[in-house]
């Protein structure tokens, strides 16, 4: 489903921070903007319950993971409450496989070309380029040239709306999304409201 839910919208929702009571009310906002791929950074309150709440109430129709995964545990750990995404800052062959073999779709992290090979070698086909607002489009575009054609890149970290036309301009495939969709303690209304601002933004270049 991750393929579909990606060629459809390419942009992944990151709920850093947010709280199993209120998750599946914000995944509900995020998903009526029309995006169906979310991330639970470990790093929020209790996040393997917000993954499995989400599964529960929105796996059917999206897909839903976890972000800031740096150890194995942690991978199998988001396997067992139902993720079907792993999420990570950095390159870590061991956390690629181990997704793999949970039958998960790692998206490490990368910023050098030994980075981005190194994760493709481990058999990672969905590269975050992160953090992306400091490394800028020229270095994607340098990179992209070298890449693998079955890889998509993603911009993650201080990419916005207002960014989202300049790096699809040079072929970026994606995007990761965090706080000008959600920050810890935001309505549902006020996310669904900045979700559906990121999709306008990329539909603009779809067109």
């Amino acid at each position: 489903m991750l393929k579909t839910c990606f060629d459809e919208l390419p942009v992944v929702a990151i709920l850093r921070g947010v709280q199993p009571d209120e998750a599946i009310a914000i995944g509900e906002a995020v998903r009526a903007a029309g995006i169906r791929i979310i991330e639970v950074p470990l790093n929020s309150p209790d996040p393997f319950t917000s993954i499995r709440c989400m599964v529960d109430s929105l796996g059917d129709d999206c897909v839903i993971g976890a972000g800031t995964v740096l150890t194995v545990d942690d991978v199998r750990r988001v396997a067992d409450a139902g993720g079907s995404i792993v999420v990570s800052p950095n390159t870590d062959a061991d956390v690629i496989t181990t997704s793999l073999d949970c039958g998960m779709t790692p998206m490490p992290g990368w910023a050098s070309p030994t980075e981005a090979f190194t994760a493709i070698a481990a058999g990672a086909r969905y590269l975050k380029l992160f953090p992306a607002g400091s490394y800028g489009v020229g270095h994607f575009v340098n990179v992209r040239a070298v890449l693998p054609a079955d890889c998509k890149v993603i911009a993650v970290g201080g990419v916005g709306a207002d960014d989202i036309a300049d790096w699809r301009t040079q072929g970026i495939h994606g995007f990761g999304i965090g706080s000008d969709i959600y920050k810890a303690g935001r309505r549902a209304s006020d996310v669904g409201d900045r979700a559906v601002k990121i999709v306008k933004a990329l539909r603009a270049t779809q067109q």
